[in-house]
């Protein structure tokens, strides 16, 4: 996998895993063998890009696209400290230029457009660099006819960069729109959790939609729904499996299955994806 010198995530030193639901703790060796899936509990953890990319792309097939790419700040924002602060904290700590990893690869020997989201820096939320990455991804994948597979994991838009944060979302869902227009399919995978921004534009509008068990999908959070509308949420409320239940989500998938079943989609879009081509030429 070819990435950033710059940003290349140095591997954890540490030799054990605690799962955040069970609290057990495990062998990390073990719990890297099930892909951050808890073994006692069968929670699914939340990763970083990288190791996104590592269990979904073949061996040696990612090449990174538009690495160079990083959030600046441009309204000047102080909270509790600077947001440039913030970036390069968070840069350090996910060895990357912002909470986007996009690239090229391959799924089971097909070729895809690749991008996944990091939680791990700031909310993987969007940015003007988030955004303009997410587009470029898009597009090339386009021009390559890839299938495009996106897999989110974020808070939705950075509050630091207002309404050009905002903005990504309109940015994204016309690149999709492109993207649809060349008969090439987008694949969008909802992780843990998926909010605001992101599931308000890009992230609902695959071709098809998976997600892992029990990942928070929604606009708003529960506990702000109820403390507006005085409404008691029905069990399950936002979760994978709720949303799946009415027609949101096409699949729910375990993340040790994921690359599989990956591989059979791609599969049939594909042949219909050359199926178009040969009608449109």
């Amino acid at each position: 996998m070819a990435i950033s010198p710059a940003y290349a995530r140095p591997q954890s030193t540490e030799a054990a895993f605690t799962c955040g639901a069970c609290k057990g703790t495990f062998p990390r060796a073990q719990a890297a063998g099930n892909l951050y899936v808890c073994p006692g509990c069968d929670a699914h953890s939340r990763i970083s890009a990288h190791e996104r990319v590592r269990q979904l792309a073949d061996r040696g097939s990612f090449e990174e696209w538009d690495g160079e790419l990083a959030g600046r700040d441009r309204l000047g924002f102080v909270d509790t400290k600077p947001y440039v602060d913030r970036l390069q904290e968070a840069r350090e700590r996910q060895g990357l230029p912002d909470a986007i990893l996009s690239g090229s690869a391959s799924i089971e020997g097909r070729p895809v457009g690749l991008a996944s989201f990091d939680f791990g820096f700031l909310g993987g939320s969007l940015s003007t660099a988030v955004g303009e990455r997410l587009a470029r991804a898009i597009e090339r994948s386009a021009d390559e006819r890839r299938p495009f597979v996106c897999v989110t994991s974020s808070g939705g838009a950075r509050m630091q960069e207002g309404v050009f944060s905002l903005m990504q979302m309109a940015k994204s869902v016309a690149a999709l729109h492109r993207l649809a227009e060349t008969h090439v399919p987008f694949i969008s995978i909802l992780a843990d959790p998926t909010m605001g921004g992101s599931i308000a534009s890009f992230a609902a509008l695959g071709d098809v939609i998976l997600a892992e068990p029990k990942a928070m999908i929604g606009f708003t959070g529960a506990r702000v729904i109820t403390q507006a509308t005085y409404e008691q949420l029905p069990a399950g409320f936002q979760t994978s499996e709720f949303h799946h239940a009415r027609g949101l989500i096409d699949q729910v998938v375990d993340r040790r299955q994921l690359r599989t079943v990956l591989g059979r989609l791609l599969a049939v879009l594909g042949a219909q994806t050359s199926e178009d081509a040969r009608r449109l030429a």
